[in-house]
């Protein structure tokens, strides 16, 4: 420990000082390590507010966290042990659900598969379909997508009221929004908590809103002979299935292989000859199909068919799958790739036309560059999503920081520059990212989200984020 701490903070039993207890807090999802001088675990908002005050009144900076599933460093103290841990994975008690007006109310340490598990009965859920089992408040802090946001959007647009901390000597908590979907009465004040980490304040409850469960699914993996063939077919997976497709992904073979190598029982839908690109296409519905329906596997099959026959959209085979296969695999992939070797994620995102140029262009770009390097990426074209993976295959004695710092400021700099992308689609800033906000965000960005912290807080909580709590 680097400082001495006061009784007020020492004597709670809701703080533990632990060197082993600590360690387990200070680890982050891809490898990062930090030190921290304790970690507080509250169990309500009223605990949580009286240890940020005293943390503030003592010039303690604190990084928030929840179910440190994050990929960019996010949640993970420093290294020099200035830090303390917030983790608010015991605010698990409050769950309310509000059937007929189809809200949830609950803790912001709630999982989701907790959260689902609880809806089940009542064949609802929260339409959010991640790899990992995050909280709730980090979902909200980082407004997590998803493989299921073109149907469903973002966590934003199922946000109605939150419960924040702001990082105030007082602790002060606010309560804003509630339950009502509908309010005109000034400025949506909660948007400000929104994917922002915990910049502004830490998110303690949530309110959001929850959907009826699929009854019904169809899924189909098509492969592509080559990035320049999604366009045409996105749009015409569009005009002919409407409001039933739910999900558009896709995953390259490199992340396939991975997948696989992790989890040897995954179906292989197209054998060993894997296509470079596979789309993977989910049509599902929430009302019950009467025996006169058309099922949606002959809706799929009918559609595909169509294209194809029509000429309209180049495509190669297609494979029908049960939607727990095809899904299982693409669930792995995460896990799979991180196995893989030194990996370097990149969570980006473009418009939809240009999410698979991205991809081309960089193929080029790094082989010529780096040729160690390995293309291990998939992602959510439906919305413009991809998680650009690169695992470096160079021999660990010629590697050295810069050269991840160099590959990193390639993609980066072509996603941005070259294509108005965005180098944080959905997992937060974080110390992985931090450059990039330096470099892109204006300076009337930057002059803003400085008036707003110094209105939200009387001291800062520092320069730390939540958790973006997903993987991809």
């Amino acid at each position: 420990m680097n400082r001495s701490l006061p009784a007020s903070l020492t004597q709670r039993d809701d703080i533990d000082l632990d060197p082993q207890i600590i360690e387990t807090y200070c680890q982050g999802g891809r490898g990062e390590k930090g030190s921290a001088l304790f970690v507080a675990r509250p169990r309500s908002t009223q605990v949580a507010s009286d240890i940020i005050a005293l943390c503030v009144q003592e010039g303690i900076q604190l990084v928030p966290q929840s179910g440190r599933t994050g990929l960019v460093g996010a949640s993970v103290p420093d290294p020099d042990g200035h830090h303390a841990v917030l983790s608010l994975e015991r605010m698990t008690g409050d769950f309310h659900l509000d059937r007929i007006n189809r809200t949830v109310t609950c803790g912001a340490g709630l999982r989701l598969s907790d959260i689902n598990a609880r809806l089940s009965p009542e064949a609802l859920y929260m339409p959010i379909d991640l790899g990992s089992d995050p909280c709730i408040g980090g979902m909200v802090a980082t407004n997590t997508g998803g493989s299921r946001l073109m149907r469903y959007g973002d966590v934003r647009r199922h946000v109605l009221g939150l419960t924040v901390i702001l990082g105030d000597r007082n602790g002060t908590i606010v309560r804003l929004g509630g339950a009502l979907r509908k309010t005109a009465t000034g400025p949506d004040w909660k948007q400000l908590f929104v994917g922002t980490g915990a910049s502004f304040g830490v998110i303690t409850e949530c309110t959001f809103n929850v959907e009826p469960t699929a009854k019904h699914k169809a899924t189909a993996l098509i492969a592509l002979p080559d990035e320049s063939a999604l366009p045409d077919l996105l749009l015409e997976l569009e005009r002919r299935f409407g409001s039933l497709l739910s999900a558009l992904e896709f995953m390259s073979a490199n992340a396939m292989r991975a997948a696989h190598a992790h989890v040897p029982s995954l179906r292989r839908p197209f054998g060993g000859d894997l296509p470079d690109i596979a789309l993977l296409v989910e049509l599902s519905c929430d009302w019950p199909l009467d025996e006169a329906d058309r099922s949606l596997d002959d809706i799929l099959i009918g559609g595909l068919v169509g294209i194809a026959e029509s000429g309209a959209a180049n495509m190669g085979d297609v494979v029908i799958g049960r939607a727990e296969e095809v899904w299982a695999i693409r669930h792995a992939l995460s896990e799979g790739v991180r196995k893989r070797g030194r990996l370097y994620a990149f969570d980006l995102s473009f418009r939809r036309g240009d999410v698979l140029r991205f991809r081309a262009a960089m193929k080029a770009q790094l082989g010529e560059l780096f040729p160690d390097v390995e293309i291990c990426d998939f992602g959510h074209v439906g919305d413009g999503g991809i998680h650009f993976n690169l695992v470096d295959h160079l021999a660990p004695g010629d590697w050295t920081p810069d050269r991840e710092r160099m590959i990193r400021d390639t993609v980066i700099k072509t996603a941005v520059e070259d294509f108005d992308g965005s180098y944080s689609a959905e997992h937060g800033i974080g110390p992985v990212n931090f450059r990039y906000f330096d470099t892109y965000a204006s300076a009337e960005t930057r002059r803003f989200s400085a008036a707003l912290e110094a209105v939200t807080s009387g001291k800062r909580l520092g320069r730390v984020h939540f958790s973006p709590e997903q993987t991809q």
